[in-house]
């Protein structure tokens, strides 16, 4: 622990659990959307495959193309300013977004306590703290819990789109967490529970990159790259 400067951290998964309101919301969109376009002869999403497969941790249209391509459907790319209704990857995922934004106002997000302990331990030690997600609700969600000061630098789907950034398994996005606590990848820990977020961490050279498995992906983790994987939070912040 002595050697590390900064803690960096993905958000669903490992901070909140959210991943149950993304699911049902990537479900609702991807079965209107084939129930349409294929009249129900193409397989629908699976929330226990294809949500940890195709989307989870991706920036949101990356995993429509994701998922899409999987059942043999391609459609274009477009922008970030796609309405709803059109149909592209962005305006597929702008509609799942909706979706989301919907179950979250009527439910809350899930907090794992480990994690804020944790949070408090690490800060009192003098580490710096950043949450990086590829989420573009991530900073209504952290305010909704209540967690805004636990952070010193927030990294997220809305920085990715301002700064071109490619999202996760590119390691863009918790470099430039990094760079914005001020402190070099080698000198922080990252803690994710997706696969692609650890193949991130390791492509950016983090100095540990913890894989989380509250939903036992244990041996998923490890063989995507991960130094430790821990089910709680607290397993590395208690140690001296």
């Amino acid at each position: 622990m002595a050697r590390f400067k900064a803690v960096i951290l993905d958000l669903d998964g490992v901070v909140t659990r959210t991943a149950r309101l993304h699911a049902e919301a990537w479900k609702r969109l991807f079965d209107e959307y084939l129930g349409k376009r294929t009249k129900g002869e193409t397989k629908p999403f699976d929330i226990e495959r294809d949500y940890l497969l195709y989307v989870d941790g991706k920036p949101r249209q990356d995993g429509v193309r994701s998922f899409l391509e999987s059942r043999g459907i391609h459609i274009p790319l477009g922008n970030h300013a796609d309405s709803p209704d059109v149909e592209t990857c962005h305006g597929l995922g702008n509609r799942k977004d909706g979706y989301f934004k919907e179950i979250l106002r009527r439910r809350g997000p899930e907090v794992f306590e480990d994690a804020v302990d944790a949070l408090e331990a690490w800060r009192q030690r003098g580490l710096k703290t950043a949450i990086a997600s590829s989420s573009k609700n991530c900073a209504e969600i952290i305010e909704s819990a209540g967690l805004e000061e636990l952070f010193d630098v927030r990294v997220d789907g809305t920085h990715l789109q301002r700064w071109d950034m490619p999202g996760k398994p590119a390691p863009d996005m918790f470099l430039a967490a990094a760079k914005e606590l001020g402190v070099k990848p080698s000198e922080a820990m990252l803690f994710e529970d997706a696969i692609s977020g650890v193949e991130a961490g390791r492509k950016g050279e983090f100095g540990m990159v913890v894989g989380v498995a509250r939903n036992g992906s244990a041996d998923e983790l490890r063989r995507a790259g991960a130094d430790r994987v821990v089910s709680k939070l607290t397993e590395v912040s208690r140690e001296p």
